[in-house]
């Protein structure tokens, strides 16, 4: 039996077991986006200034985020699924900055395993962590902050968490509740201008993706992968945080 636990970013250090952190609205989204427009790995950090001194390190990446949802001055990219969509990022390195997802994941760094995680990759999300057979998962509800009650990352959760228990649940009981959650509303209401209706759309693609998104340690840096769950010999050879 698999112990699950509900935790918010600012609880996120204390997460146990494999740490999924979760932002549909919208990094983690966006970093599924840009590994289907061929990212090589995307580097999670916290701190803008740290984002962009490891731009100047790395030789050919590029940077992708937002602060309080504006895209960043001097950023390549905003946080849009939308707008990378639509971008070449073949062989990229992304360092991804972001208020909410990329916080989680810095957070949750003492976890045995991380998986970052949205709707469009919540299959095959479920079905790594099965792989792994963990003794407890800890879910990271990232946008349960900043006065937000986050529920489009909690559905996303529970959505994962009964494709875990076997129950075959229903992806759009789960799915609305990305426009009924705070944040939903808000954008309904016109209030997050940034937010546009083709991210909301993105955002609620479940399954969309047959690949998922697990974090390691490369050099003393975080790092997600795209992972093919199929590909198990791409999982052997992982080190993991």
């Amino acid at each position: 039996m698999i112990e699950f636990e509900y935790l918010n970013l600012a609880d996120a250090s204390s997460a146990e077991g494999v740490a999924i952190v979760i932002d549909v609205l919208r990094a983690f989204t966006t970093a599924a986006f840009a590994f289907s427009s061929g990212a090589e790995r995307i580097i999670p950090v916290s701190g803008i200034n740290e984002a962009q001194a490891l731009n100047q390190k790395l030789s050919g990446s590029i940077l992708m985020g937002e602060d309080h949802g504006m895209r960043l001055q001097g950023f390549n990219f905003g946080n849009s699924p939308d707008e990378i969509a639509r971008k070449d990022l073949t062989g990229k390195t992304v360092i991804q900055r972001t208020s909410a997802g990329t916080q989680g994941i810095v957070r949750a760094s003492r976890s045995c395993h991380i998986v970052a995680a949205s709707f469009v990759v919540a299959k095959a999300t479920a079905r790594y962590i099965s792989w792994l057979k963990p003794k407890k998962i800890t879910f990271i509800i990232t946008g349960e902050s900043f006065d937000r009650d986050g529920d489009e990352d909690r559905a996303c959760a529970e959505y994962i968490e009964a494709l875990l228990c076997n129950v075959s649940p229903d992806p759009d009981l789960y799915r609305r509740r990305v426009l009924s959650s705070s944040a939903g509303q808000s954008f309904a209401r016109g209030c997050n201008h940034y937010l546009t209706q083709e991210d909301i759309k993105l955002s609620m693609l479940v399954d969309h993706f047959g690949f998922c998104m697990p974090v390691v340690c490369e050099e003393n840096l975080l790092v997600m992968y795209k992972h093919d769950f199929f590909d198990q010999n791409n999982f052997a050879s992982l080190k993991y945080v």
